[in-house]
């Protein structure tokens, strides 16, 4: 199989990407490089165009696809696995080497990805893992970490008590379970005098609203909202201002928000004081890395687990999956350590959100 050795410095030099070596061989391989002018053509497709978060991520895969001389063709498939399943077998009719996935669905997608391995075209799947079925490399933060973070966070905050909501997205996604997961059996383990209120969302904002307003109204003094992505930070400010919530975080009033993306706008707030936390997932290495993989898979190259040279862990969900899990930093307005979780200040200049420019 593909998983060999990472082909250290040939590899870093060509793709600015290097695995962990383990036995620290650093010598390229044998194939012959592509003519100098030939642009290998990858397939995008964006998983949607309705979040602050994607339409990030959009915006940086041409910018990204120039960087590394590649021609770029991309589609939408808006959330839907159908319309996934008809722009792949587009992108295939327009001869792509290889592609760039984010399913929403990822037990849905395996079909697609079987027949991708049969036609011998390398996939990289982005923010997702799919449930079965094989891929080049996931580009992907550790999801369960998020969760984690959120988890402390609000639990150094309400002092180990109180009440909280999680407004989760998909439960069909392996981010939403991660994310749900990881969060549940933190307050669970470190902060059992919390009550956590889980609202699965599938991902949107109205149904986040909604389930918000009917869980403040039954239980008035909650104290702390998770949102497991920016998708309901509109709405979330929006009821918490009708209820005279949206208060500073010295008031004893407030409510402490903490979200999970790291979009300009959640920066904004976290100054402001109307939301307290954010994890940023990392839109511009999302699409930096998806990218340069896709390239390295074209061109024959392998990796394995262990170390980066940027920042991150390659690991191995199971045979024939490797993951490069990237760094999702906690942001707070202060930049404090909450547990054991170290935090960022929002203005830092290393977030994606603060340079992601007009």
């Amino acid at each position: 199989m593909r998983r060999g050795l990472a082909l250290g410095t040939a590899v870093a030099l060509a793709a600015g990407l290097t695995g962990a070596c383990g036995g620290g061989a650093d010598s390229g391989g044998g194939t012959a490089a592509a003519p100098q002018d030939a642009k290998p053509v990858i397939g995008v497709d964006y998983p949607r165009s309705d979040t602050d978060f994607w339409n990030s991520f959009i915006k940086y895969v041409p910018q990204f696809g120039t960087e590394n001389g590649l021609e770029l063709k991309t589609t939408n498939s808006q959330n839907d696995i159908s319309k996934l399943t008809a722009n792949v077998q587009s992108l295939i009719g327009q001869g792509v080497k290889g592609l760039v996935l984010a399913p929403q669905d990822t037990a849905a997608v395996a079909p697609t990805l079987q027949q991708l391995t049969a036609k011998k075209i390398p996939v990289v799947m982005v923010d997702t893992r799919p449930e079965q079925g094989d891929a080049y490399m996931v580009v992907r933060a550790d999801n369960r970490a998020y969760g984690q973070k959120a988890c402390k966070f609000l639990g150094e905050k309400l002092s180990g008590k109180g009440k909280v909501i999680m407004l989760q997205g998909d439960l069909a996604s392996i981010n939403g379970r991660d994310r749900t997961e990881a969060f549940n059996e933190c307050m669970k383990a470190d902060y059992p005098g919390i009550t956590v209120f889980g609202e699965a969302t599938n991902w949107d904002g109205a149904i986040a609203s909604q389930k918000l307003q009917t869980q403040l109204t039954a239980n008035p003094d909650i104290k702390g909202v998770y949102m497991q992505s920016s998708f309901a930070l509109s709405g979330t400010l929006q009821l918490l201002k009708q209820r005279g919530l949206l208060v500073p975080p010295t008031d004893p009033k407030h409510v402490f928000v903490v979200s999970n993306d790291g979009i300009p706008q959640e920066l904004k707030e976290i100054a402001a004081g109307n939301i307290d936390a954010t994890v940023s997932q990392p839109a511009d290495q999302y699409a930096k890395y998806a990218l340069q993989y896709t390239k390295a898979a074209i061109e024959g190259k392998t990796f394995q687990p262990g170390p980066t040279d940027h920042d991150s862990t390659i690991i191995q969900v199971r045979p024939g999956l490797l993951e490069d899990q990237l760094s999702a930093p906690l942001v707070t307005a202060d930049g404090a350590t909450y547990g054991d979780v170290k935090s960022v200040k929002s203005d830092d200049s290393s977030l994606w959100g603060n340079n992601l420019g007009g």
